[in-house]
């Protein structure tokens, strides 16, 4: 009978093949990780601001709303209403002027926690030329240098790698400066966020990655669309250290983010943090956001809300009704006055079409 050549040649061993009968050694984790955060300890006067910034985006995104529904915005929309304390918590951390910040389309609110004036931001929405990005950009694309904002970005997760660009930036200027880089649940899946997570980790980069967890990726929630739904643990191939955060509480957040920059600023290279959070409006203004109950809506609202809940942070440091009454009345006059700003600011000239598209002036 004759033999099977195959099973022959199945015992003849391969050139450099790799025994696999000897177990492959783990890859050992970094040794060194950042401690596990606590809630920041805020002073009176930090609770009552933490209060104030997170109500102004709110109202200033309800605002949006309106606008847009009147036909006064177009375009694309995503408002930040339930994700307040992420950019409040993270950003009052950081020092403007040194430290840049860049997100993605969702971007009203990083740029009001930043301190950027509201009337430029809704001009912007509008599309008037006194816009921040002199009503060129809209909604999605507002950029401010002077304020270390690099954007607003409409291709998902792209922010990441302009991100990690400025953390090169701030590394080879020795400007100690650091970027925080921000995107969703749903870039998380980009293939160019971990290209960039390579990068910043093997060049130790001033970066603290944010990704902003709000449950739905557009209209899949992240438990249906990622196979680790546990976010933080993405960088670990790379040994990015990663915490899980409450971004529901702006305490929570700012404790989280003084011991992201301890890390960071030590020089161990860049971070991770999920920032686990909710956004109670549909993933933009076109979204009926019908892959979701109302009641887990309400849930949420009535549980896990930031403003609510840095109410009874103030209760306790001795915040009157008063107090608080006072500056709900001054932000509604500070949203209103944005509004009337951009809806009787003037349009941009023909001519700025052909501005801004080079660096240099042609």
């Amino acid at each position: 009978m004759a033999k099977n050549p195959t099973a022959r040649a199945a015992k003849k061993p391969l050139p450099n093949a790799v025994s696999t009968s000897a177990p492959v050694p783990e890859a050992p984790l970094a040794s060194v990780r950042p401690a596990l955060p606590e809630d920041y300890k805020a002073s009176k006067q930090e609770l009552l601001e933490f209060y104030r910034q997170m109500v102004l985006i709110r109202r200033f995104e309800e605002k949006a709303g309106q606008l847009y529904g009147l036909g006064l915005i177009g375009g694309f929309c995503h408002l930040y209403i339930g994700q307040e304390a992420v950019a409040v918590g993270i950003q009052s951390a950081l020092t403007p002027g040194k430290d840049s910040v860049i997100t993605g389309y969702r971007d009203h609110g990083h740029m009001l926690a930043y301190g950027i004036d509201p009337n430029f931001i809704m001009a912007e929405l509008t599309g008037r030329a006194a816009g921040i990005s002199k009503g060129k950009g809209g909604s999605m694309h507002m950029f401010s240098v002077e304020h270390k904002f690099f954007g607003g970005h409409g291709i998902v997760g792209a922010q990441v790698s302009l991100g990690t660009g400025l953390g090169f930036a701030h590394k080879y200027k020795g400007d100690g400066g650091v970027c925080v880089a921000y995107f969703g649940d749903g870039a998380s899946n980009q293939g160019q966020v971990y290209e960039s997570f390579n990068m910043a980790e093997l060049w130790k980069l001033p970066v603290i990655f944010v990704i902003e967890n709000n449950q739905y990726a557009m209209g899949t929630s992240v438990n249906r669309s990622s196979a680790e739904d546990q976010l933080f643990r993405r960088g670990e191939s790379f040994r990015i250290p990663g915490l899980q955060v409450n971004g529901m509480d702006v305490l929570s957040v700012r404790g989280a983010t003084e011991e992201a920059l301890k890390w960071v600023q030590g020089g161990n290279g860049p971070i991770l943090l999920e920032m686990k959070t909710y956004r109670y409006r549909g993933h933009s203004m076109s979204d009926p956001a019908k892959y979701r109950s109302r009641e887990e809506v309400q849930e949420m609202r009535e549980k896990s809300d930031p403003i609510e809940g840095i109410k009874k942070h103030m209760d306790a440091a001795g915040i009157t009704e008063d107090e608080i009454k006072a500056i709900d009345q001054s932000i509604r006059k500070i949203v209103n006055d944005s509004a009337d700003f951009a809806e009787t600011a003037a349009e941009p000239e023909a001519k700025e079409l052909y501005t801004d598209v080079l660096v240099e002036a042609y």
